[in-house]
């Protein structure tokens, strides 16, 4: 009786973990490569895709942009772009890199292969204080800046999150938000589909949790779906352009224990990076099987 049901519970988590794969076309439950990162990158919050060999990270401390050697997994470059400050989003335009800081500051690292490249900040006005997400949006010519939580004070603000664009022409924050969320809906999308949500106790019973923290985003190349993380969650949300939500993956804690940046090769292979917390920083790459 206990084999046949330990039978059971394997087919179902195998089926689990295959439905995924063919769904996004990368098994997260098994990254292709591990890597553990130098302790200088301890609080790394944010990387962006340069070439097949190496990505530009930044951590959330100092104002240093790192560039990384996958192949050799050691820092090749770094420069000093600004001061201190809690920098939280980093992505490529071109042979500009664009850096966000919390507050919803940008800084601009013009020609930043350049010994002498130039460096700009722009103050985007952006309502929330708390700003995680940063990636370029290449259709629109636009950055999307992903506020953490909720953009003000009040109860009709607590279960909206906004995602704004950055308009890379006119140096100018768009007025309407690109993406506008609903955390209620995306609860109820993962209750719909079996998607295992902590509970809390309340007087009336207990109740699942859902905090959707945005603490990175990226536009897959290929598919050109949004992909959003939530690292508090130890969860990845996938949307469409429209902002309908197609797909949440539930991810290891072990593998996946503070996910604060996501990236994507041209070929769709993915990269997510870990803060360290109590351990080392870990980048994993997801080989992408163009399934989806």
């Amino acid at each position: 009786m206990i084999r046949t049901f330990l039978i059971i519970c394997i087919s179902f988590l195998a089926l689990c973990f295959k439905t995924s794969d063919k769904f996004t076309g990368y098994n997260f439950s098994k990254p292709d490569v591990k890597l553990t990162l130098p302790p200088i990158l301890h609080e790394i919050s944010g990387l962006t895709y340069i070439d097949s060999n190496s990505f530009a990270c930044i951590e959330d401390e100092d104002g240093i942009l790192f560039i990384y050697d996958i192949a050799k997994n050691n820092i090749r470059k770094q420069y000093t772009f600004g001061i201190k400050g809690d920098y939280e989003g980093i992505t490529k335009a071109g042979n500009t890199i664009y850096i966000l800081r919390s507050d919803g500051a940008l800084i601009e690292i013009l020609d930043y292969r350049s010994k002498n490249f130039k460096v700009r900040s722009y103050v985007t006005g952006i309502p929330a204080n708390n700003n995680e997400g940063l990636c370029y949006d290449e259709a629109n010519n636009r950055l999307l800046i992903a506020c953490k939580g909720k953009i003000n004070k009040g109860p009709q603000f607590k279960d909206i999150r906004l995602i704004y664009g950055f308009d890379l022409t006119t140096k100018k924050l768009l007025p309407t938000p690109v993406f506008e969320f609903n955390v209620q809906l995306i609860k109820q999308f993962a209750i719909d589909n079996k998607i295992p949500l902590p509970l809390r106790t309340k007087k009336y019973g207990q109740e699942p949790i859902l905090k959707f923290a945005t603490s990175a985003i990226c536009l897959h190349p290929v598919t050109k779906k949004l992909y959003l993380l939530s690292a508090t969650d130890h969860m990845l949300f996938l949307f469409n352009m429209n902002g309908t939500i197609e797909h949440i993956e539930k991810l290891d804690s072990f593998l996946y224990n503070k996910a604060e940046g996501i990236t994507f090769f041209d070929t769709g292979d993915m990269l997510i990076t870990n803060e360290g917390q109590d351990k080392n920083p870990t980048l994993l790459r997801l080989n992408y099987t163009g399934k989806q």
